[in-house]
């Protein structure tokens, strides 16, 4: 059977959660995934929730024990999402589908199941004073509100 475009889109995904999971040794509750592209610009990033409070990935270790959380370790993980980014672009320029410019990936361990949401316009560029790292933030104090946890 030939692969079609929602099978490699899915896949790349599926490739971005699994090594978020595997950053946290498959333990946890939910992971975060925010992915931007706008006027060819990259950026990702990703967070935890852990026994049922929200941790950034530098801080997994207050709800988790004896990760390694090193700077070279975030550094290799963003960088493979990065990678999955970009091929992510390549399916979608291939299949002649727009490229999402924003995807929120959001992956619960303990139900195993696993939500999305995509962007197609501009989110921050048009106005000029916000980033990627902005709006992720922005996410990030979205759902702490959600989660009862400011």
């Amino acid at each position: 059977m030939t692969k079609v475009f929602e099978d490699y889109f899915t896949d790349l995904q599926a490739d971005m959660v699994s090594i978020c999971l595997e950053y946290v040794e498959n333990d946890g509750e939910v992971i975060y995934i925010y992915c931007s592209y706008e006027r060819k610009v990259y950026s990702v990033g990703y967070f935890y929730k852990i026994n049922g409070k929200l941790k950034e990935r530098h801080k997994v270790n207050e709800e988790l024990s004896n990760l390694d959380v090193s700077i070279h370790r975030q550094q290799t993980v963003l960088q493979i999402l990065m990678d999955d980014l970009k091929q992510i672009e390549d399916v979608c320029k291939q299949f002649g589908r727009p490229m999402p410019t924003e995807m929120k990936l959001i992956y619960d361990i303990k139900n195993n199941s696993y939500n999305a949401s995509y962007q197609y316009e501009l989110v921050y560029s048009e106005e000029g004073e916000k980033t990627a790292d902005d709006i992720e933030e922005e996410w990030f104090e979205e759902v702490m509100k959600q989660n009862n946890q400011k």
